[in-house]
Order: C-alpha cells, then structure tokens, then sequence
C-alpha cells in the first residue's frame, strides 16, 4: 500500500469536507447541521478504510529452485520464446514485466506478467525474500534428470520456501515445477513428487524438534502422526512438467494465468 499517497487524498478530501462545513454552519440550522456533520464523518472514514484495505491484485509471479535447474530459460521461453542457448548461472534475479509470448497474438488488452527469476546459488537466495511478500505464485523449478544427486538440496530449500512467513500467511500458491522432462533420463512427475515428500517428512521431524527447543519458530509442515504429503501444506501446491530447452511450458503458462488473469 502506497500510504503516502493515501494521505495525500485523504488531505485534499478533508479540506473540501473543512470548506463545505463552514459553508453549511452559516447556512443550516443545528438539527440539518447535525445531520450534515454526522454525513461527512461517515463519508472520511468510509473512504479511508476503502483506502487501506483495499488491495491492488498482484501479477509477480517468481521462479526459484537449485542452480541448473533451468529457471533462466523458462524466465526467456515466457519473455520473447527463445531458449537462450549459452545463458550462464545467474547471479542478479532476471526480471520483466511483459505479456507472455504465446499470448502476443491473441487480440484484446491481456494482463502483463511480472517475471522474477531469482538466482538459485545459496549464497544469493536471501533476495528471494525480497519477492515473496508480493508474490501471487511462486513457481519452484527441478531437473528432471539430474534430480537424485540433488534430491536432498532441492528439499531443504523447497522446505524453506514452503515455511517462509509470507507463503505460509499469505497462502501462495506453489508450482513445483520438473523441467527437462524432454530428455530419456528424466524422472516422471510423479516420482519426483513422492521423493521429495519423503525427504521433507525427513527435515520437519528434525526441525521440530529443534523448533520445540526454542530455536527457531519457523513454520512446521504436515499433520502430526501423518506422513507429509504437499496435500497437507498451508498453501496449494501443485506438481507440472515443463521443457524449457523445447519450448514446452503450457502447463506453466497455465499455471500463471489461473493466478495472474488475463
């Protein structure tokens, strides 16, 4: 909310509110000026609420993961359909504001989307909380192929984004996204989903226990007693497939516009 500008209005309305009361304390006898007064108050705090509670709809939509995974590539297929081939790890979030490509020929006034591909080096993921709190969905991008040897990496991170304050309040939706699927190596989906709810089962037990021990008071996953399972998260989290490389991002695609309407 832009408060500087909310009291900005706010001042200009109460100094034409200030003029029409003098005016009517002059003119109008004590029962209508009552009246009157009691109408304008009403009148101020009725728009001032409207003011602060009313909130713009976000259209940033972030892609995050493990470096490699691919994000850069699915961040340009949106932008402009080029894979970008020779892009390197980024270490700056890549980001725009654009109509998606498959969208540009489509008539009619089509929302733009705000784009931030933020990088995934450990070292660099503190920006991703800069993004979060004005996210309306975030987008958690995996190899497919390479996914074993970084299995437990991309859990502890993904265990991180699922816990953060803002997608725990604020309830984002989450898209964990496996890419790479056009390679003979990649793992399905399905797969995919069922190691990594088996790794995060593994982390919320040890971190609640360090939770318990007034350590940290992050958010905890799952049901107690229960297996975790996505199913059980504070947020919607839903599992995609994707090709960067190819051009293959429908689901993706399908995945921002449920959330950024067209």
């Amino acid at each position: 909310m832009d408060f500087e500008k909310i009291e900005t209005e706010v001042k200009i309305h109460v100094q034409k509110w200030v003029g029409e009361a003098q005016l009517l304390i002059q003119r109008k006898p004590p029962a209508q000026l009552y009246v009157a007064v009691a109408v304008v108050v009403f009148t101020m705090l009725l728009l001032i609420l409207i003011k602060l509670f009313k909130r713009k709809t976000s259209n940033t939509i972030v892609l995050t993961g493990l470096s490699g995974s691919g994000k850069t590539i699915l961040f340009y297929q949106l932008r402009d359909g080029s894979s970008h081939l020779g892009t390197v790890t980024s270490m700056e979030p890549n980001e725009g504001t654009f109509v998606l490509h498959s969208e540009t020929t489509k008539k009619g006034k089509i929302k733009p989307v705000h784009i931030v591909d933020v990088p995934g080096h450990s070292r660099l993921r503190a920006k991703l909380d800069e993004f979060l709190p004005q996210a309306a969905g975030v987008v958690f991008v995996v190899d497919a192929v390479e996914f074993l040897p970084n299995c437990r990496a991309a859990s502890e991170y993904l265990y991180e984004v699922l816990t953060a304050a803002s997608v725990v309040k604020r309830k984002i939706p989450l898209l964990i996204l496996c890419n790479k699927v056009d390679k003979v190596t990649a793992h399905t989906k399905d797969f995919i989903r069922k190691q990594l709810e088996k790794e995060i089962d593994k982390l919320r037990t040890s971190r609640t226990a360090v939770s318990e021990a007034d350590v940290t008071d992050e958010y905890t996953l799952g049901t107690p007693g229960e297996a975790f399972a996505f199913s059980q998260c504070h947020n919607k989290v839903v599992i995609g497939e994707a090709s960067g490389l190819t051009g293959e991002i429908s689901q993706l695609e399908d995945f921002i516009r449920n959330l950024v309407k067209p």
